[in-house]
């Protein structure tokens, strides 16, 4: 074989292989960022939802001053607020209202609010549904889907 020959094969050979070496660190970077991620479980500084709603809230003298009624998600996916149920005695009489989330904080698996009970029965009231627009309403996608697209 020529020297010609020889080095068109072996830029040929190099042109072929570049894409696939690119797919593969492709790959394999999103590889990575996912893991970093998806960890594989719930972590030190993680709260599932379902653990935290319906869990008594206390405030620092150790009173529980209410329970987690729902979590707020803003458009971005992420929790933008808690809703307290405060005052209620065997679930009459009371409130719902809206606390930030980075408000709460967990001591000991429980949830704590530096507010004190008469501070929360003095805050406005947060509705959960609006009988005039429909929010709050909503339900999960029957057939899967991103919500709030009807797809």
């Amino acid at each position: 074989m020529s020297k010609i020959t020889v080095t068109a094969a072996v830029a040929l050979a190099l042109a072929a292989a570049t894409p696939a070496a690119f797919a593969q660190t492709s790959h394999e970077t999103r590889a990575a960022a996912t893991t970093a991620v998806m960890s594989p479980g719930v972590q030190s500084d993680e709260v599932r939802a379902s653990k935290m709603i319906g869990s008594s809230v206390y405030d620092v003298q150790n009173r529980d001053i209410g329970h987690v009624k729902d979590l707020i998600l803003g458009k971005d996916g992420k929790v933008d607020t808690v809703v307290l149920d405060v005052g209620s005695f065997l679930g009459m009489g009371g409130k719902y209202i809206a606390v930030p989330l980075t408000d709460i904080k967990t001591d000991h698996n429980r949830l704590t609010l530096d507010r004190t009970k008469e501070q929360l029965q003095q805050m406005a009231q947060y509705r959960l549904e609006d009988k005039n627009s429909g929010a709050g309403t909503s339900t999960s996608p029957p057939e899967g889907g991103r919500l709030g697209t009807g797809r």
